[in-house]
């Protein structure tokens, strides 16, 4: 409900309502004071303010509870956020490591590769000095 009241309140239409009321007070007030010379809301509109203090009055608490409701969804997105955040870091740390060890397999294979090729090499070469 405080949400709706304070949609409501924070919007245009609000706005336009609330001048279009006020500028009747003030038609209404001052057509009869200048037509009757007696007003039901005399000129300072004592009367008027009060009905804006007890709007504001009752208006701002409610938007308060909205702006508070408001917060807390904030804050439980912002905590959603933070364990997605958390999880993905956790995921991309898990692969780093899988591919360090794959580079690290890697390496070993070649190196391996590389000394069996030395051997050959060397074979070869034992090879040709005893068959010229």
């Amino acid at each position: 409900m405080a949400d709706k009241v304070a949609t409501f309140g924070g919007s245009w239409i609000f706005i336009a309502i609330f001048a279009v009321v006020l500028v009747t007070w003030v038609f209404l007030n001052s057509f009869i004071l200048i037509k009757l010379d007696k007003s039901f809301d005399p000129y300072p509109y004592i009367l008027l303010n009060l009905f804006l203090s007890m709007l504001a009055a009752i208006q701002a608490p409610i938007i308060l509870m909205s702006q508070n409701r408001q917060a807390s969804k904030d804050r439980l997105s912002a905590e959603h956020d933070y364990e997605v955040n958390l999880k993905a870091e956790l995921e991309i740390m898990a692969l780093h490591e899988k591919i360090d060890l794959l580079r690290e397999k890697q390496w070993g294979e070649l190196i391996s590769i590389q000394q069996e090729q030395l051997r050959l090499l060397s074979q070869l070469i034992e090879d040709l000095k005893k068959n010229p």
